[in-house]
């Protein structure tokens, strides 16, 4: 993966403004930290980090090309896996090519079709390409939202970048924060309302959207939706279509010229990924499949079964790894590790994040990177075939708000009178949220119980899992390791948005639909495990530990977060059973110690970032 960034603006000559671009772009070294490389006109100036994973020589960027009279420059951050199949195509209209690399096909692509080129693309993206004689550029970004790309317009300017540290890295460009940023911060996160990039006048360009940016202004369009229609399939032919997609999809993604693996958690995701890998390694000789996992020193000690989170991952890893004979790598950190990534996760993220969820999956990563740069993981299966608790209890079900975050009044009564007064906690998540069942795509004559369920996986999958695959992207992007979500394949995703409730809960199991299509894959009592989410700790030292820094900041005058909050209120709930994980404020593993950590991640980002509020 890469990282890419740039700034267009008329009225001033850009090819003079080096140690500007060069400022942006090496924000973004740990992104692509095996090269560089600018390219600057009169009204445009492009920056780009690579990691190189294909074609190291042929894929160098900012890349050139010309049509007639027209010159094309691009940068992208990204992975194609239909590369090849895009390139007999476009052999055939009579292009030819210098490099077997998926950035030339990319931007042959859009020279020869524009903006259409994007429905031929199968993978996660977020480039930039200047058309010189039209003076115009071009932004897009990948069905899923799998790769970022934030962006802020000025009049006359335009920045973009694929992390907001690259626009902040632009004299121009202030970290402010408004009423509405602080609803994001306070009652929103950390996840982050489609679109939005907290900071003033930032934006981010939604999954599934292209930009074009002229002298005459900026205009986004969509140019993916799902689609609602009747399933006609029966379950026989609809299990063998899932397996046909997902095989494809994870075959696809394992193709790499640099060192790959696969992350194994013992779930029916990872192992489903691990297995497809594994047989794929055997067939072409490549040797075992490494696999990594993660846990954390004397969980085992610490461990209690709950709704959340049903049973230790430990036993079902080893039992995959045997099972299909990979050559297994088991992690494990230590709560002062922990504790001392909680800093480097806001860093990578730019925001206040999902605390030591992020931070984790940050030493995870570094760790991985030391001997692999692409990963396959399993995130998405869940938004995508429905596998989170939310949707089968009905108090979540029909609860009328975020299901993962139904704790609005009480993350209100941890704020100062001022800012609830400025924000309406309550009032703000409830325009999100209305505002995006407005966007669902409705199918005509659908039973009043489907169509909700339609609303809860559209909701999952434009919120839960963009915030799932911003904490991938950052994380792993920190630790310059490319992260791949096979789940994620457009064209699974479409097809089982339309599958039927009952039929994708077969036998009455969540994803019960996923679970009959890889039968045969892998042993019966992997397959049909119940889900347990991502590890976390459950040792009490994690919780003190939070504890502390966040009593380090409530006794601080000076903290920018006082104004911000009842402080003590939150001294109350400091004085609470820290470890006891409680019903979760976000998602399935966000409890006590997570709070504390969120307010004093808060804290550090305020002052790190210099952030202003107005």
């Amino acid at each position: 993966m890469c990282g890419i960034t740039g700034w267009f603006e008329w009225g001033k000559d850009l090819s003079s403004e080096r140690n500007t671009i060069e400022s942006m772009t090496k924000s973004l070294t740990y992104r692509g930290p095996d090269a560089e490389g600018y390219w600057l006109d009169q009204h445009i100036a492009l920056g780009h980090r690579r990691l190189c994973v294909v074609d190291p020589e042929g894929g160098r960027q900012p890349m050139q090309k010309r049509l007639g009279d027209v010159t094309y420059t691009l940068v992208y951050n990204g992975e194609l896996y239909n590369t090849e199949d895009i390139r007999r195509d476009l052999l055939a209209c009579g292009h030819q090519f210098r490099s077997h690399s998926d950035t030339e096909v990319l931007l042959t692509a859009y020279m020869e079709w524009g903006s259409d080129c994007l429905e031929r693309l199968n993978g996660i993206f977020a480039f930039a390409i200047w058309d010189d004689r039209r003076e115009t550029l071009f932004l897009a970004r990948d069905r899923m939202g799998v790769k970022p790309l934030f962006y802020s317009h000025k009049g006359n300017r335009f920045y973009f970048g694929s992390e907001l540290k690259a626009l902040l890295a632009h004299p121009e460009i202030e970290p402010v924060l408004d009423g509405e940023g602080l609803a994001e911060v306070f009652a929103i996160g950390p996840a982050r309302t489609p679109g939005h990039g907290v900071f003033v006048g930032i934006h981010e360009l939604r999954p599934g959207y292209f930009a074009v940016v002229t002298r005459d202004g900026m205009r986004t369009k969509p140019y993916w939706k799902l689609q609602s229609k009747p399933h006609t399939d029966d379950l026989e032919t609809t299990a063998a279509t899932v397996r046909e997609l997902l095989l494809d999809s994870i075959e696809r993604q394992l193709v790499s010229d640099v060192p790959i693996a696969t992350l194994l958690s013992g779930g029916l995701d990872s192992s489903i990924i691990t297995a497809v890998a594994a047989r794929a390694f055997a067939k072409e000789g490549r040797g075992p499949l490494r696999t990594y996992s993660i846990d954390y020193k004397d969980n085992d000690l610490y461990f209690e079964a709950n709704d959340f989170q049903p049973n230790s991952d430990a036993p079902w890893i080893h039992r995959v790894s045997s099972f299909l004979g990979t050559d297994h790598v088991d992690y494990q950190f230590d709560t002062p590790e922990l504790v001392d990534a909680l800093r480097t996760a806001v860093l990578a993220r730019d925001l206040p994040g999902m605390t030591d969820v992020d931070a984790s999956l940050f030493l995870f990563c570094r760790e991985i990177k030391k001997e692999h740069t692409v990963v396959l993981s399993g995130e998405c299966a869940d938004e995508v075939f429905g596998g989170y608790p939310w949707f089968y209890r009905e108090d979540a079900l029909n609860a009328g708000t975020f299901p993962w975050a139904r704790m609005t009044d009480q993350r209100a009564s941890w704020l100062s009178a001022e800012v609830r007064d400025a924000i309406s906690p309550e009032s703000y998540v409830a325009q999100r949220y209305e505002e995006t069942l407005a966007e669902v795509p409705r199918l005509e004559g659908e039973s009043p119980e489907e169509a909700r369920r339609r609303e809860m996986f559209y909701l999952n999958i434009t919120w839960f899992m963009n915030t799932l695959l911003d904490r991938k992207d950052r994380m792993s992007m920190a630790a310059s390791l490319e992260a791949r979500v096979p789940f994620c394949d457009h064209r699974l995703v479409e097809y089982v948005w339309n599958i039927p409730w009952l039929m994708k809960t077969y036998l009455g199991r969540e994803k019960g639909i996923l679970r009959k299509a890889m039968e045969g894959l892998l042993p019966d009592d992997v397959l049909y495990r119940k889900k347990s989410p991502y590890p976390k700790t459950h040792n009490p030292a994690y919780a003190n530990a939070t504890r502390a820094w966040l009593l380090e900041v409530l006794a601080d005058d000076s903290s920018p977060l006082l104004p911000l909050i009842d402080r003590e209120t939150v001294l109350a709930i400091t004085k609470s059973n820290a470890a006891a994980s409680g019903i979760p404020w976000f998602g399935q593993l966000m409890s006590t110690p997570q709070l504390f950590a969120y307010l004093a991640s808060i804290d550090y980002w305020l002052r790190t970032y210099k952030v202003t509020i107005r």
